[in-house]
């Protein structure tokens, strides 16, 4: 019986688009190479400050150990240093720039989001964003000139006179002090805190006010009671952005706190801070120990910066976490 060989069956032509969609994966693939190699380089950076800073200090850690955060003397004549002075001055000033900002702040995002006309909103708005883009050397500028006047003037012996009775007021009244420093950074955080709490306020879904309303709540009362928990996490990290600003501020605090090294309950006394210190001594440090000082208090504020921003970050999972609030 005669066997009929068939011929092969022609291959399938491909289809229209393969060439297509392989290019495209060809360009998904790239474009998450480009993509990881860029978020792995964000700690590999950080991981090279932190040795740049250490090799820095080491001469100073060697010499000081962790008895330098504790000391409070700052001599580099005579080779001493002690960076307690200006950890105290650095947390003290952010803190009462956050105590003063941060009402201030949130009001006028409430009024805004919630108060104000239509016809005002995006104006004022406007503003206090460009606020938030002038150099902290005009800030610094404005309060020689016209902030510490006014405060040695009026405010000063008006909260010596009325809260005398508190160590925090009581002194002699220089003008460059650490409360002028903290007003000085507390309007620069402003614009932050604002800008960023104005946008989680908006963001806030229509159904929490009209559902407070629909239950016969005030304006005031729908902000306080469905607003502002459904917001919070976002808040917290808007406060936390301005926050990080103020441990790093440099130039308007350098001006106005005075940069006297000691530790003085009285808030009308002279301050430092860490970002100040190292910007007035690090050019002219003439001597090794001097320079690995000045590196060992960049490596301090460094570490006090990350604590304080993670202890912020878990303070606001916890508070996301626990209902109500978004997670930002």
């Amino acid at each position: 019986m005669a066997t009929t060989i068939l011929p092969d069956a022609p291959a399938p032509a491909p289809a229209e688009g393969t060439s297509t969609l392989a290019g495209s994966r060809r360009g998904d693939r790239l474009f998450k190479g480009v993509l990881t190699v860029a978020a792995l380089a964000v700690p590999v950076l950080m991981a090279f400050l932190v040795y740049e800073l250490y090799v820095g200090s080491r001469l100073a850690i060697e010499r000081y150990g962790l008895g330098f955060v504790a000391g409070t003397t700052w001599d580099p004549v005579a080779e001493e240093f002690g960076a307690a002075p200006l950890i105290f001055g650095t947390l003290l000033s952010s803190l009462l720039a956050l105590v003063i900002a941060v009402p201030l702040s949130l009001g006028v995002a409430i009024y805004l989001t919630e108060f104000a006309p239509r016809a005002v909103r995006q104006p004022i708005a406007f503003i206090i964003e460009l606020l938030a883009a002038i150099p902290s050397v005009v800030y610094g500028l404005w309060g020689i000139f016209v902030l510490i006047p006014l405060l040695k003037a009026h405010v000063f012996p008006f909260l010596r006179d009325t809260l005398g009775f508190l160590p925090f007021f009581q002194g002699p009244i220089y003008g460059p002090s650490m409360l002028a420093a903290s007003i000085i950074l507390a309007i620069m955080i402003m614009p932050f805190i604002m800008s960023v709490a104005r946008e989680v306020l908006l963001a806030v879904p229509g159904s929490q006010r009209e559902a407070a309303l629909a239950l016969g709540a005030t304006r005031w009362e729908a902000v306080v009671s469905a607003i502002l928990p459904y917001a919070r996490s976002g808040i917290l990290g808007a406060i936390i952005l301005g926050l990080g600003r103020a441990l790093g501020e440099t130039m308007a605090v350098t001006m106005l706190i005075g940069n006297r090294h000691e530790i003085a309950a009285s808030l009308f006394a002279p301050g430092y801070t860490m970002a100040a210190v190292i910007a007035n001594e690090f050019s002219e440090a003439a001597t090794d120990i001097h320079f690995a000082a000045l590196t060992y208090v960049a490596l301090v504020l460094f570490l006090v910066t990350v604590t304080v921003n993670a202890a912020a970050r878990l303070l606001i999972w916890r508070v996301g976490a626990g209902g109500g609030g978004k997670r930002s």
